[in-house]
């Protein structure tokens, strides 16, 4: 695994710690609400309302874990059909990636009130998922093996990275919480370096 992905991982398992800490320490605060402790002016109060986040951050979030769940789905079909080890490493290394995104999509979501199983949400910022691939494509790489699989999964995985990106983008442009931009930023450069891979890959091409 790259080193830029290993930070990726050590700043999403931070982002979620710090989160799952705020959530403890608030219901610990509210166990607590009826006791009989005089007031603190030393300590700083501790509301355990979630960072200022909008319907952009919230669509965000809610696209994402299914785009993500998909190329997680597409590198769980590589090792059994390909002999190539590079293109067999790479789909590793989107598992080990987007999968602690997801939990970290899925945090930012429960902060918000919002169900992260629901994706279906009527949010007005809600926009089609960009670069997701069609049941035709998935059906057709199930059935493929070698070469044939690797060109088709490299050119629908790159169309898929540069769909993350563009949200990503949006999120950035249109979103105001400061966790989700941070993540949307290690998306953008996380997915453009493994695009760059990927062209390399199928010879120079744009696959997409």
């Amino acid at each position: 695994m790259s080193t830029t992905n290993v930070r990726i991982i050590v700043r999403l398992t931070a982002v979620l710690a710090a989160l799952f800490t705020a959530l403890f320490v608030a219901s610990c605060g509210k166990s607590d609400e009826h006791a009989d402790h005089g007031p603190s002016t030393d300590e700083p109060m501790i509301t355990g309302e979630p960072a200022a986040f909008n319907a952009d951050d919230i669509a965000f979030a809610t696209n994402m874990i299914p785009h993500h769940q998909q190329a997680v789905d597409l590198a769980l079909l590589v090792p059994e059909r390909s002999d190539n080890p590079e293109l067999i490493a790479l789909a590793q290394q989107i598992g080990d990636v987007q999968e602690p995104e997801i939990a970290a999509l899925r945090v930012f979501l429960v902060q918000w009130n919002e169900n992260p199983d629901d994706q279906h949400g009527d949010h007005s910022a809600h926009v089609e998922m960009k670069g997701m691939v069609d049941d035709a494509t998935m059906e057709r790489l199930k059935s493929l093996s070698g070469p044939e699989f690797d060109q088709l999964w490299l050119e629908s995985m790159i169309a898929h990275h540069q769909g993350a990106i563009e949200m990503a983008q949006a999120e950035l442009a249109n979103g105001i919480n400061d966790d989700a931009k941070n993540l949307a930023q290690q998306i953008i450069t996380a997915q453009q370096a493994e695009i760059d891979q990927m062209r390399q890959m199928l010879g120079g091409g744009q696959g997409g």
